[in-house]
C-alpha cells in the first residue's frame, strides 16, 4: 500500500482549485494545510465544512464546459 503525504495531497487540491475544479478533504489536518496555502495563494474559494470533510469550490471558475 503507498502512503501519499499530506503535503503532495494539498499540492493536487490546490493544483486543482487553480485549474477551477472543487476538492474535498476529509483530514482537519489536510484541512488545515489547505486553508493555509489559499490563504497565501491569495485564493478566492468558498469552503463548505461538514460533519465529513470540507469541500473547497473556487468562486471564479477558470474551466470552461
Amino acid at each position: 500500500m503507498w502512503v501519499i503525504s499530506r503535503r503532495q495531497q494539498r499540492d493536487e487540491k490546490i493544483a486543482r482549485l487553480k485549474q477551477g475544479d472543487s476538492a474535498f478533504a476529509e483530514s482537519q489536518e489536510l484541512i488545515r494545510l489547505i486553508k493555509r496555502d489559499i490563504e497565501k495563494e491569495h485564493l478566492e474559494v468558498i469552503c463548505e465544512e461538514t460533519a465529513s470533510g470540507c469541500w473547497f469550490i473556487p468562486k471564479n471558475r477558470s474551466k470552461t464546459s
